[in-house]
């Protein structure tokens, strides 16, 4: 059974160009926020609260969300991972962060020494935090679908991880497919255990192109039950500490495959085509979506 209708969430502004070598002008981030609210977004990820030095693509994420603080009936949300995160989406007004955590403990005890679950017990005080500020959290599960280090992740640390999260209190997670590794079956067994098990839940997917399997996976989730999905203008983006990773499942790509199976976005395909090729000229490079080099599949009809 697939939904008559889905939410998606554009990261381009964020997991997309983070990954990109040339940083764009706040008001090139500022014309594709626009853009995408024209579009019909209703959720975008607009950067991140990350240390300018370590991300430079990202230290412009507290003038976009002065700019777009009375903007009404769309979440603009941005990645943290401490407590100076919180204290910056605090005084620039963003009302949505999201907290990150490995799910391959090799790779978690190597690069902080702690396991995931303790890396997200630790997210307590950050919770806690932004709370009180009346700005909501969110956290992310990265390589539950298999890691480059460890290979499969087995589901009971997934479980895991999800519980660790719900004890401090946050129950919308996203699973995310960062090393690009997940294919349909595991996708769709993996979310209808975890959708029974953690029916207090609301859950997104965020899949990478890798190996071409992003959109099956996305109908996998689908039918698993899942209704709330990641994507990237252009499918710009990849994640630069796992070996070979492309770039994120393409915004027009997915909703293009919506309206072809009729099930409801809210995205205008023909405004999104024009901005993926839009961005192509401001990152200098070639977006990497089907549509476009094929065009729609309406377009093909005289």
């Amino acid at each position: 059974m697939l939904p008559d209708k889905i939410v998606l969430c554009e990261v381009g502004l964020r997991d997309g160009l983070q990954n990109e070598a040339k940083v764009l002008d706040t008001k090139d981030k500022l014309k594709l926020a626009e853009g995408f609210i024209d579009a019909g977004f209703k959720v975008i990820e607009l950067g991140s609260f990350m240390s300018p030095k370590a991300v430079p693509q990202m230290a412009d994420t507290d003038e976009l969300f002065k700019h777009f603080n009375d903007t009404e009936g769309v979440e603009f949300r941005a990645l943290i991972a401490n407590m100076k995160g919180v204290e910056r989406a605090i005084a620039c007004g963003c009302k949505k962060v999201k907290l990150n955590v490995s799910a391959s403990r090799g790779h978690n005890l190597a690069n902080i020494n702690m396991t995931p679950e303790q890396s997200v017990a630790g997210f307590a005080d950050i919770v806690k935090l932004a709370t009180e500020n009346s700005i909501e959290s969110s956290g992310s599960i990265s390589m539950p679908f298999g890691s480059p280090w460890e290979g499969d992740i087995p589901v009971s640390d997934v479980e895991s991880i999800v519980q660790a999260y719900i004890d401090v209190g946050i129950t919308e997670i996203s699973l995310s497919d960062a090393s690009g590794m997940a294919v349909p079956n595991q996708v769709f067994e993996m979310c209808s255990s975890l959708k029974e098990k953690f029916p207090q839940v609301k859950w997104w997917l965020h899949f990478h192109n890798t190996r071409g399997m992003a959109m099956a996976n996305i109908l996998a989730g689908m039918q698993a039950g899942i209704t709330n999905f990641d994507t990237s203008l252009g499918g710009l983006g990849g994640c630069p500490f796992v070996p070979g990773a492309a770039g994120n499942v393409s915004s027009e790509d997915v909703v293009h495959m919506m309206d072809e199976m009729g099930i409801e976005s809210g995205i205008d395909v023909v405004n999104l085509l024009n901005m993926a090729r839009g961005l192509e000229d401001l990152v200098g490079h070639p977006g990497v979506s089907y549509l476009l080099k094929a065009g729609r599949s309406k377009d093909l009809i005289r």
